[in-house]
C-alpha cells in the first residue's frame, strides 16, 4: 500500500462513490417505476422490458444492489483508511470516517437516489442493462445470500411470499384524483363516475311508478294517437288499466309512419310492440348497464319481490350518471329548480337526490332516500305538511305544496352559506 500514490487512492475512492452511487439510485428508480406504464413501455423499449424481469424477482434484484453496494462502500471505507493514514498517521483514520460519511451521505445515498425518485424511468432503463449481466455473473452469491435470508425470515415467521394486495376502490379513485395528466373538467369526473356505479342502485335514479309515461291500451284511440303524436319520449311502456299489466314497449319510430298513413290501431299497435323487460329493483348500476349491453336493450321496468312495478330505468340514465346530462327527451320535465331568492330555490320534491347534487353541485345525503320528498319525510318522521322546515347537513328546506298522497311537491331549499352553486335553476 505504501507504493500505491495518493492521487490513485482518492481517484478509486471517486470511482467507488460513483458506482455506490449508481446501485442507491438504480434501487430507488426501479423500485419507483410505475407498473402500468412499465408494462406499457416494455412492448418497444428494451430497458423496460429487462426492468420489468429483474422487477419480477424483486429479492435476487434488491440482494444484487445491496450486495454490489456493501462491497463498494466497505472497499471504499478501506481505502479512505489507508489514504487518511498516509496523510495524517493514526489521527487520520478519525477525520477520514467523517469525511467518508458526508462524501457517501451527500454523493452516494441523498443525492442520487432524491435524482432517481424524481426521474426513475432515466434511472431505471438505464441501470437495467448493466444490472441484467451483472445478476447473472454474480447469481450463485445472491442466491447463497437469499436462501439465508429466507430461511431467517421463515424462522421469524414472515412468509416468503406475501401477495401483493389490490388497489380499493376508494384507493383507485385517489389516484386518479391526483393524477395531473388527467383533465379534471371532463376525464377525471367521469372516470370517478364510473367506478361509482357499484354503489349506486337503480331505485336512486329511476322515475318512479307514478311519474312513468305509457301507453293504455284500454283508452280510446283518439287518446292514444294524440298520446303518440305529442310525446317527447321515444321509448314508452304499454300496459292494460294497470302498469303491472305491461304488454310491452313501443318505440315511437316504428308507428309514426303508420301513423302518419292513418294505419295505426289497436292490433297494429300490439304487433310492433317488444316483449316487456323486467329489472329487479337491488341492483347496481355497473350490472344493469352490462344487462342492458348483454340483452340488447334501452330500457327496463323496475320490479320489487312480488313483481309490481316500481319504476322504470334506461340506459340513457345510467350513461348520465357518468357524463352528465346529455339527453334532449325531457325525462325530468316539470322538476324545475327555480331560483326564488338570493341563495333560495324551488325546488320539485320528486328529483331525485342524485340529480339535484349534480345539476347545482350540492352535497345532499342520498343513503337513506333517494329523492328530496323522501328525505324530507325520513327526516320528519311523520307525513309532511305545508310549512314543515328541516335541516340537512346545512341545507334548510321548507315545505310549499304537498299532494293528496303525501309527497311534496314543491320545497324551498336554502344551501349553506358559502356553498358554490351551479346557475342551472330554471
Amino acid at each position: 500500500m505504501d507504493e500505491i500514490p495518493i492521487s490513485w487512492l482518492i481517484a478509486t475512492l471517486v470511482a467507488l462513490l460513483l458506482l455506490s452511487a449508481f446501485f442507491s439510485s438504480s434501487e430507488t428508480a426501479l423500485m419507483a417505476l410505475n407498473r402500468v406504464r412499465l408494462k406499457h413501455k416494455a412492448k418497444s423499449h428494451r430497458g423496460a422490458r429487462l426492468a420489468q424481469q429483474l422487477l419480477q424477482k424483486p429479492d435476487r434484484l434488491i440482494g444484487l444492489i445491496l450486495i454490489g453496494n456493501n462491497f463498494i462502500n466497505i472497499l471504499a471505507s478501506a481505502v479512505t483508511t489507508v489514504a487518511a493514514i498516509r496523510i495524517a498517521g493514526e489521527k487520520g483514520i478519525a477525520w477520514g470516517t467523517i469525511f467518508l460519511t458526508i462524501m457517501v451521505l451527500i454523493f452516494a445515498e441523498v443525492t442520487p437516489k432524491t435524482f432517481a425518485a424524481l426521474h426513475p424511468e432515466k434511472i431505471a432503463f438505464r441501470a437495467a442493462y448493466v444490472l441484467t449481466p451483472l445478476l447473472k455473473i454474480m447469481y450463485p452469491v445472491v442466491w447463497f445470500t437469499n436462501v439465508l435470508s429466507n430461511g431467517l425470515l421463515r424462522l421469524l415467521g414472515v412468509p416468503k411470499d406475501i401477495a401483493e394486495e389490490a388497489l380499493s376502490r376508494e384507493e383507485l379513485k385517489t389516484l386518479v384524483i391526483e393524477n395531473d395528466n388527467i383533465r379534471p373538467d371532463l376525464n377525471q369526473k367521469m372516470m370517478i363516475n364510473v367506478m361509482d356505479l357499484d354503489n349506486i342502485n337503480i331505485e336512486d335514479i329511476m322515475v318512479p311508478r307514478s311519474e312513468i309515461v305509457g301507453i293504455d291500451l284500454n283508452d280510446d284511440w283518439n287518446t292514444i294517437e294524440r298520446q303518440l303524436a305529442s310525446s317527447y319520449l321515444t321509448r314508452l311502456p304499454v300496459y292494460e288499466d294497470d302498469i303491472n299489466n305491461v304488454v310491452g314497449t313501443l318505440h315511437i319510430r316504428t308507428v309514426l309512419p303508420l301513423l302518419a298513413k292513418g294505419r295505426l290501431n289497436h292490433n297494429t299497435l300490439r304487433s310492433v310492440l317488444r316483449k316487456p323487460y323486467f329489472v329487479p329493483e337491488g341492483a347496481d348500476l355497473a350490472t344493469q348497464l352490462k344487462e342492458f349491453q348483454k340483452r340488447e336493450r334501452r330500457m327496463g321496468l323496475v320490479v320489487d319481490e312480488y313483481g309490481d312495478v316500481q319504476g322504470l330505468i334506461t340506459l340513457d340514465d345510467i350513461l348520465e350518471e357518468i357524463v352528465g346530462d346529455f339527453t334532449s327527451e325531457p325525462k325530468n320535465r316539470g322538476r324545475h329548480v327555480t331560483k326564488v331568492a338570493e341563495n333560495a330555490y324551488m325546488v320539485d320534491g320528486r328529483i331525485p337526490i342524485r340529480s339535484l347534487n349534480r345539476r347545482m353541485q350540492w352535497d345532499l345525503p342520498f343513503e337513506e332516500a333517494s329523492t328530496i320528498s323522501g328525505l324530507i319525510t325520513e327526516q320528519l318522521e311523520d307525513m309532511p305538511e305545508p310549512g314543515s322546515s328541516v335541516d340537512v347537513n346545512g341545507y334548510h328546506m321548507t315545505v310549499k305544496e304537498v299532494d293528496e298522497d303525501k309527497v311534496v311537491r314543491k320545497v324551498i331549499i336554502t344551501p349553506p352559506s358559502g356553498t358554490e352553486t351551479a346557475s342551472n335553476a330554471a
